[in-house]
């Protein structure tokens, strides 16, 4: 059973949400929450494996809470594609993003993917995000990166730029299983989480350069 946490200061979300959740027999709905804050302070008493959270919020947003949330996967609401709200979630440590209007089926299969160690929002989605937002990124690169081999790098640089296990697969010539134990260094060597912290770290140290250009 995926227990889900719905933090929303719309009640009348909230209870759409519910409905949705409680008619899977997979999911859970285990508390609520109002904001942020109390939020973190439910998580204290009650075991939660996906936060359902919106970012806007009073008292405390959602970005400010996932800097306080140690354990359960975030998925952030919002209500824009590319919401400057929604990149600072996913840089702050959250698994992906869903637009609030989102269709039940997809709430759903976000969340078991988000379950199951996933992150729910495409590389090439959060690689728009990042070339939009490229002016708040740092100038200083992390020195992590050298710890990576050649090979290492290589599958790094390639999920940056969006590509699936399959395509990395057939461009490197090597087997789908190979690939993913690749990244799952990746991941492990730099502290990541998923491929969305992937993407955003190729940018952070400098690696892919952001196409973002100012207009006229």
């Amino acid at each position: 059973m995926i227990r889900v946490m719905l933090v929303d200061d719309q009640e009348l979300l909230r209870a759409g949400f519910r409905m949705v959740l409680g008619a899977q027999p997979d999911i859970e709905v285990v508390a609520e929450a109002g904001d942020g804050l109390r939020a973190v302070e439910l998580l204290r008493s009650v075991e939660v494996d996906v936060v359902l959270m919106d970012v806007r919020m009073p008292r405390m947003d959602g970005v400010e809470a996932i800097g306080h949330i140690r354990g359960p996967k975030v998925l952030i609401l919002t209500t824009f594609d590319l919401d400057e709200y929604a990149f600072a979630a996913i840089r702050a440590g959250a698994s992906g993003f869903l637009l609030k209007d989102v269709p039940p089926a997809e709430l759903v299969s976000a969340i078991r993917s988000v379950h199951a160690g996933d992150a729910v929002v495409s590389p090439r989605t959060l690689k728009r995000m990042l070339d939009r937002f490229a002016v708040h990124l740092p100038s200083e690169a992390p020195a992590a990166a050298a710890e990576l081999t050649p090979r290492e790098r290589e599958v790094l640089l390639m999920v940056a730029r969006g590509r699936s296990n399959l395509e990395i697969a057939a461009e490197l010539e090597v087997a789908e299983a190979t690939v993913k134990t690749h990244l799952g260094r990746v991941l492990a060597k730099l502290g990541l989480r998923d491929r969305a912290q992937v993407v955003v770290y190729a940018y952070e140290a400098g690696l892919i350069v952001p196409s973002h250009r100012p207009n006229g």
